[in-house]
């Protein structure tokens, strides 16, 4: 649903303004689907017309786009995210013509930062180049390790040397970049994983974010569960990703993220400071923000519905206004992942809920040791760190 003015009728909520806007594009194919992969990725057929299967998600795009601007009108990007799926199998003159038709439909700010997802293995050398003169300004590379073995565990379609020539192709055509790193990886020991981060930090990425390999339900791993490594060891791995990126000059700002000065993710960061984000794209999800409420949209998810309904004009599957009583957690659930948390002022900008709200659940977070106040800053500590999800579920909805 895009009809502003069932949004912008009176409600519960008094935001005293809006937040920042990101938007978030969906590319939803891949050469082969992850056994862990739970997100909204679709491997590509054999047979497909791929450069005109691309032309016309890019055209179904742009016709979502232009249905969702009534809710955005005239507020500015500050950052784009291509994501997926594989984004970097698209061609680079398509991916310039999804750029130039974003630009031309919305005001981006003159340093709206622009990153697209790529893998190792779907580029030719050049490729990363083109994207970069295509307007993409942030390359994340999902290398998830260097280790031939542990790369074929998790299903990954490149090898080790495909990663290496990502990485150093990245390097030549951005100035700043990001590894994805996963560990606890089936058959990884603390030496693997060690040997995985030295050649990570060995190419001095402006950006690291490393992640531990969760089974997530209705993924292949779900179904059929690899044995990784026990809890105690998965702990020393991330003892050891701490300590050797601090050591590399890299600054832990998120509790997966790890950044050079003026290298953070933006767009990542306004999600975490609950801003506002439109998502288009197959099974893109956003949250959009009004003076008297708050809403999240979901569009179709199936590629080929998607296309169909995006250019009839009608991609969104489902939309809802966010509760009241569930605004605390969905704050809170982004903003605890911040290594420099956040103020009370910020919750109320962003929720238009007094302190009152969530002074008792703050009371448990401190006295759990998960939680200190720095004058009007609170922010989690270390021990909340490594219990992000319990400190986090504090903050649920009482039923």
């Amino acid at each position: 649903m895009n009809d502003v003015s069932h949004y912008l009728r009176p409600g519960t909520l008094q935001l005293p303004a809006l937040p920042p806007l990101s938007l978030y594009v969906h590319l939803p194919w891949c050469i082969r689907k992850c056994p862990y992969c739970d997100f909204n990725s679709h491997e590509r057929r054999e047979g497909t017309d791929a450069a005109a299967q691309q032309a016309r998600y890019v055209d179904a795009l742009m016709a979502d786009l232009e249905a969702g601007l009534p809710l955005i009108w005239g507020r500015p990007i500050y950052s784009v995210f291509i994501g997926g799926g594989t984004p970097s199998l698209f061609e680079p003159a398509q991916i310039d013509r999804l750029i130039a038709g974003v630009r031309a439909r919305l005001p981006l700010e003159p340093a709206c930062e622009i990153t697209l997802e790529a893998n190792p293995g779907t580029f030719e050398r050049e490729r990363f180049a083109a994207f970069r003169a295509a307007g993409v300004t942030r390359l994340s590379i999902g290398v998830q390790s260097f280790n031939d073995r542990h790369l074929q565990a998790i299903g990954r379609v490149h090898d080790g040397a495909q990663a290496r020539a990502a990485v150093e192709e990245a390097a030549r055509a951005f100035d700043t970049f990001n590894l994805d790193l996963m560990y606890a990886l089936p058959g990884q020991s603390l030496a693997d994983l060690q040997h995985d981060l030295a050649t990570a930090l060995a190419f001095n990425p402006p950006h690291l974010s490393v992640y531990h390999l969760t089974i997530e339900p209705n993924t292949v791993f779900a179904k059929f569960p690899p044995r990784v490594p026990d809890e105690d060891v998965a702990w020393d791995m991330l003892d050891h990703i701490t300590e050797a990126t601090a050591q590399a000059g890299l600054e832990r700002y998120e509790v997966s993220a790890y950044a050079r000065t003026g290298h953070r993710c933006v767009h990542n960061q306004n999600y975490w400071q609950f801003g506002d984000y439109l998502g288009i794209g197959a099974g893109a999800h956003g949250k959009l923000s009004f003076p008297h409420r708050i809403v999240r949209q979901v569009r179709h998810r199936q590629p080929e519905l998607y296309m169909e309904r995006a250019l009839a004009g009608d991609a969104v599957a489902q939309a809802h206004e966010v509760a009241r009583r569930e605004l605390p957690f969905e704050y809170m659930l982004n903003a605890l992942r911040l290594k420099d948390g956040f103020t009370l002022q910020d919750y109320f900008d962003r929720t238009g809920l007094p302190p009152s709200s969530v002074r008792e659940a703050l009371q448990k977070a401190e006295q759990s040791g998960w939680l200190e106040q720095d004058g009007a800053v609170l922010r989690p500590t270390a021990r909340g760190f490594d219990f992000l999800s319990d400190l986090q579920a504090l903050f649920l909805p009482e039923d």
